[in-house]
């Protein structure tokens, strides 16, 4: 297997689960709401993250476990309260319809999502550490990189795009408040599993 393929299959892997991230991309993409922005955004800071680790970052994060620790509770913290907030829109109910402007600017958005991110320990873990870990065994780790940066463009793209396939559903009040509910109870897990450690 080539260290491009390589890269691809295993960035993949690791962002296919359901996390902040990607649940945000999911909500954007369904309300068609700055996604060109929302995808760029988580693409290019995988890309980044993924460049850092294959050129030695996790080295650093390792040698420091404070930060590691720092990290996790920031993270932590930042999900509680997105969780809470996301709870509070399913509670109230049907306020995710709105598009456009009418359901956040495109300031917010790329801040919200810049957030999610950026003070999430697992992209750091997953990106920096397992992957720029992984890469030190090819011998090619410029082709590692970069097939674990297309699998990132790749992801978002189909996901903040292709979640217009599931409007349809979504044309009801009750699949958004669903979705919001599963969406918080998925920041609260991921804030829980990060503060347990």
């Amino acid at each position: 297997m080539t260290a491009a393929i390589a890269g691809f299959a295993l960035g993949l892997s690791l962002i296919l689960a359901i996390g902040a991230q990607n649940a945000f991309v999911l909500r954007q993409g369904l309300r068609r709401a700055h996604v060109l922005p929302v995808v760029l955004v988580c693409a290019i800071s995988d890309a980044a993250l993924i460049a850092a680790g294959v050129a030695g970052f996790g080295a650093l994060v390792e040698a420091m476990p404070g930060l590691e620790w720092s990290m996790r509770l920031f993270g932590a913290a930042f999900l509680i309260w997105y969780g809470a907030k996301t709870l509070y829109s399913a509670w109230k109910g049907g306020g995710a319809l709105t598009a456009g402007e009418e359901a956040g600017s495109l300031r917010k958005a790329v801040l919200t999502c810049l957030a999610l991110t950026w003070l999430n320990p697992h992209v750091y873990l997953d990106t920096v550490v397992l992957l720029g870990a992984i890469s030190a065994q090819y011998d090619n780790r410029l082709a590692f990189a970069l097939g674990a940066m297309t699998a990132s463009f790749a992801f978002f793209f189909s996901l903040g795009y292709g979640a217009r396939l599931l409007a349809p559903l979504f044309a009801k009040p009750r699949a958004w408040q669903i979705l919001d509910l599963i969406i918080a109870l998925t920041m609260w897990a991921i804030a829980a599993k990060l503060l347990i450690g």
